[in-house]
């Protein structure tokens, strides 16, 4: 095998690589001896058609993809190794030549990997953030507790309520016409969850149960049945049950019953720390946020397209993978949503192009700054993923190649370029 390689603008390359006419010809035999049992021809029994006679009915070209195909991943793969470049893009195959008796020659059009010219990335400029929790946050935070260990009950001798869960009947009429898709029977309705028509469920506020009462509403003009948009429509609800949430009483016994404490002051002490916690971590991810997105925007590269589609491409496979472990197809989903393959590859497309310019950015900050992983941290990320997988760390050990090492190295120090720029910023 032989390889040239032609050097294009925005970071793309041509691989041209050429197969020994012998090699060809041994593909072009085992694509006979694949495809023969197949081939009929009057005076010979079906695998015993010789591969000449064969070709002079048909052409040698019957012959030539399954060599091609077969001849095609071997020689790429060897000419990936061999060319020295940081290929990261799926190549576009094109043959140029497959003629029995000559070398076979193809062309493979690859993304290489662009080089990046920082800007600035010390000194960036990130918001302040407060770890202040306030008593009305605690409160709120513990009356989240009680609705969900509140019990629901049915209320009698009273109006309907805001926050109230009713069970009603309803049907609209347009123009006085019922129309479709606006009946229901002993229907479940949380008044305030803007479940309905916007102004419906105010309405139902003050009704008694067994009282019919006229709801009186106007369609969106962005509602999604076509018929609807716009109109004027009045449902006769009757509501015929209430029901109302009834809350836990705030005490130790309570605090005993959610958590870990014996005290509702305990409780609540944790509770802050926890708020506390939660809103430092939200700061420093939004002040992360801030400075990639800031150097970013001072460095330059210039990325091939091929690139950005092979990203965008990978992460579409992830989501595939995703609703499998739910238990949904791909053609389900697209099915579900109306979507194409070629439409979420392309609403992917900015996600992606963001996801390699930081990848890019920060890679060129490890090396700007000789940012190094240890063995001895990598050992410990190690047995940390043992532990989470349940295995030994010898055994995980083993499936990991030295490839597979240093890019975890390379990612950890991805980590460590974010937290240097974070630590190098200027907080406002």
């Amino acid at each position: 095998m032989s390889l040239q390689i032609e050097r294009l603008e925005h970071n793309m390359a041509k691989l041209t690589i050429e197969v020994s006419a012998e090699e060809l010809e041994g593909a072009l035999q085992k694509a006979y001896q694949k495809q023969k049992g197949k081939i009929s021809i009057p005076g010979f029994r079906k695998g015993k058609v010789p591969r000449q006679l064969v070709e002079k009915m048909y052409g040698p070209e019957i012959f030539y993809d399954d060599a091609a195909n077969a001849l095609i991943p071997e020689a790429y793969a060897k000419a990936y190794d061999e060319s020295g470049l940081d290929i990261v893009s799926q190549p576009k195959i094109d043959v140029t030549q497959i003629e029995k008796g000559k070398a076979f020659i193809f062309t493979a059009e690859v993304a290489v990997k662009p080089e990046v010219t920082l800007g600035q990335y010390k000194g960036i400029e990130v918001d302040s953030f407060s770890t202040e929790v306030s008593a009305e946050e605690v409160e709120a935070k513990l009356e989240e507790e009680q609705n969900k260990n509140a019990r629901t009950i049915t209320v009698e001798g009273r109006p309907v309520q805001d926050k109230d869960e009713v069970v009603l009947d309803f049907e609209g009429f347009v123009d006085g016409v019922a129309f479709e898709g606006g009946k229901g029977e002993n229907y479940p309705l949380t008044i305030g969850s803007g479940s309905f028509i916007p102004g419906f469920e105010e309405q139902l506020i003050g009704v008694e149960p067994e009282q019919e009462v006229e709801v009186k509403v106007t369609f969106p003009e962005d509602y999604h049945a076509e018929d609807l948009k716009g109109k004027d429509a009045v449902f006769k609800c009757t509501v015929h049950e209430i029901k109302a949430k009834e809350l836990p009483e705030l005490d130790d016994e309570f605090a005993s019953e959610v958590s870990e404490f014996d005290t509702l002051e305990e409780y609540k002490a944790d509770v802050e720390k926890k708020l506390r916690e939660e809103k430092e971590s939200t700061g420093k991810r939004a002040q992360e946020d801030q400075a990639v997105n800031a150097i970013i925007a001072n460095a330059e590269m210039d990325l091939p397209e091929a690139m950005i589609e092979t990203e965008a491409r990978q992460m579409l496979d992830n989501f595939a993978q995703r609703l499998q472990q739910q238990g949904l197809t791909f053609e389900q989903y697209m099915q579900f949503t109306g979507m194409t393959v070629d439409k979420m590859t392309e609403e992917m497309r900015p996600q992606a192009e963001k996801r390699i310019k930081t990848r890019l950015v920060l890679e060129a900050i490890v090396s700007a700054e000789n940012i190094e992983v240890s063995d001895e941290r990598l050992d410990e990320e190690v047995a940390k993923m043992a532990e989470a997988y349940g295995m030994e760390v010898d055994k995980l050990k083993e499936y990991m190649g030295d490839r597979e090492k240093e890019q975890m190295k390379l990612d950890m120090a991805v980590q460590d370029a974010i937290t240097f720029v974070v630590e190098n910023a200027v907080v406002k």
